[in-house]
């Protein structure tokens, strides 16, 4: 399984993957429910800003790189969420709702940032052993939400291939000449998760 994870001994590093699991929640339920005002967007711009600069990725600076790098892998998801809003709702309340998606895209990055694959499952498998009293499998549902939240920046990699790729050869860029290749390389990437997960006793 492929993990943006980035070995460091930050604050984020250091804290235990439960508490910053539930951080986490916390932080991207609480982006959701700012306000939809020039306000809340000032505020959920601010949020991902100062805890990409607290986690201890590396300097400061290497933190707000880190930080563009998430925001331009999620830059299709932000430019058509922005379209959407300006269509429907108008500009204040566009902005603030953009805002909002890309900091909890972010601050979901944050946290496969700082945390190893394994110790994310085992938090997120301890959180929801109270399914099993629905006969649901906590380590299936844990697998789940771990591979939910590495699929952004797994494909925002296989996009700058692509990219890559194309430049190399002179290939015009257009969205039919990006598409196929890039949908090729997603379903072989599928296609190996799940031979491995099933080679792991995962069905």
């Amino acid at each position: 399984m492929l993990t943006l994870y980035r070995p460091g001994s930050g604050p984020l590093h250091r804290m235990p993957a439960g508490p910053k699991l539930l951080l986490v929640v916390v932080a991207v339920l609480g982006v959701s429910l700012l306000p939809a005002t020039w306000a809340g967007a000032a505020i959920a711009a601010v949020v991902p800003v100062l805890a990409y600069a607290a986690a201890g990725l590396g300097d400061g600076l290497l933190g707000m790189r880190e930080l563009g790098r998430q925001l331009l892998a999620a830059r299709w998801i932000i430019v058509i969420t922005v379209a959407g809003q300006l269509l429907f709702l108008g500009p204040e309340p566009a902005v603030a709702n953009t805002a909002r998606v890309a900091s909890a895209i972010v601050l979901a990055a944050l946290l496969v940032l700082t945390t190893r694959v394994a110790d994310l499952l085992d938090a997120l498998e301890r959180g929801l052993r109270p399914l099993a009293a629905l006969r649901i499998d906590p380590a299936r549902v844990a697998l789940l939400l771990t591979v939910t939240l590495s699929t952004v920046p797994v494909l925002a990699g296989l996009a700058r291939d692509v990219r890559d790729a194309q430049r190399a050869r002179g290939v015009r860029a257009g969205l039919r000449a990006f598409a196929v290749p890039f949908l090729v390389l997603a379903f072989k990437h599928a296609d190996e998760l799940g031979d491995a997960l099933t080679a792991r006793g995962v069905r």
